[in-house]
C-alpha cells in the first residue's frame, strides 16, 4: 500500500543518547557563534584605533554592522541558542528588522568614511579585492532589505508574488549577503594595514574566526528553509 514518508530530519536513525549529544553540540555551536561574532567585532574595533583617522572608523562601522548586528539578527531565529528564545515569533521578527536596520545604517556610515578617506588621500576606489567584495556585499544588502520590505508590505504594494516565495528570496539573499560579508572581512585581513598590525600565529587564528559564524548561519538557514520532499514507496 503506497504511503508518503517525509524526508528524515536531522538526527533520525540515531539513538536517543546520540540524538541528545547531537542537539547539545548544535547548541554549543550556536553559542560559540554568538561569542565569536562579538569577539571578532571587539578585536577589529580595538585594532582599528577609532578616532585616529577617517579610515579607522570604516572597520569599526562595518564590523558592528555585519559581524555583530547581522549575526545576531539571523541567530535570534535559531532554535538551539537564541538570546531571545523567550520572545514570540512576532517579537523576533521586529528584533530582526531592528538588527537589519542597524546593519544598513552602519554600512552607510562605514561607506561614507572610506570614501572620504580615499578622496582625502587622493587614492583610487575599487582597486582591491576587498573593495570589490565590499561593494557586492553592500549591493546584496540593499537587495535583501528590498525583499524584506516587499514581504512586510505585500498587501500594500499589491504584489503578485506569494509571501512564501518572497520569504525564500529574502532568506536566500540574506545567506548570500552573510557569506559575501565573511569573504570581505577575510580579504581585509590580507591588507597591508592589517598584516602590519597582526602577525604570526595570531593572524592565522583571526583569519579563521569569521568562518565559524558563517558555517553556523549557513547550517541554520539551509535546515530551516530547504524544501522537504515527500518520498512515495
Amino acid at each position: 500500500m503506497p504511503s508518503d514518508v517525509e524526508r528524515s530530519s536531522a538526527g533520525e536513525g540515531l539513538g536517543m543518547r546520540d540524538f541528545w549529544l547531537y542537539a547539545w553540540l548544535r547548541r554549543l555551536a550556536v553559542i560559540a557563534a554568538h561569542v565569536t561574532g562579538l569577539g571578532l567585532t571587539l578585536i577589529l574595533c580595538v585594532l582599528s584605533r577609532p578616532g585616529t583617522s577617517l579610515l579607522s572608523w570604516h572597520p569599526v562601522c562595518m564590523s558592528l554592522g555585519y559581524c555583530l548586528c547581522m549575526t545576531e539578527g539571523i541567530l535570534l531565529f535559531s532554535s538551539e541558542g537564541s538570546l531571545f528564545c523567550f520572545k514570540s515569533r512576532k517579537s523576533k521578527v521586529c528584533l530582526h528588522w531592528l538588527c537589519q536596520a542597524l546593519v544598513l545604517v552602519a554600512a552607510a556610515i562605514g561607506l561614507g568614511f572610506i570614501v572620504a578617506s580615499k578622496d582625502l588621500s587622493e587614492l583610487p576606489h575599487l582597486v582591491s579585492w576587498h573593495s570589490l567584495l565590499g561593494s557586492c556585499t553592500l549591493a546584496s544588502t540593499v537587495l535583501q532589505a528590498g525583499f524584506g520590505l516587499c514581504l512586510i508590505f505585500h498587501k500594500q504594494l499589491r504584489l503578485t508574488t506569494p509571501p512564501p516565495r518572497l520569504k525564500l528570496y529574502h532568506t536566500t539573499c540574506g545567506l548570500v549577503v552573510y557569506l559575501l560579508a565573511t569573504m570581505t572581512v577575510i580579504s581585509a585581513m590580507f591588507s597591508d594595514w592589517y598584516q602590519a598590525t597582526v602577525k604570526g600565529a595570531v593572524w592565522w587564528v583571526f583569519l579563521l574566526l569569521p568562518l565559524f559564524p558563517s558555517l553556523v548561519v549557513m547550517n541554520q538557514i539551509t535546515n530551516a528553509y530547504l524544501p522537504r520532499k515527500k518520498i512515495t514507496s
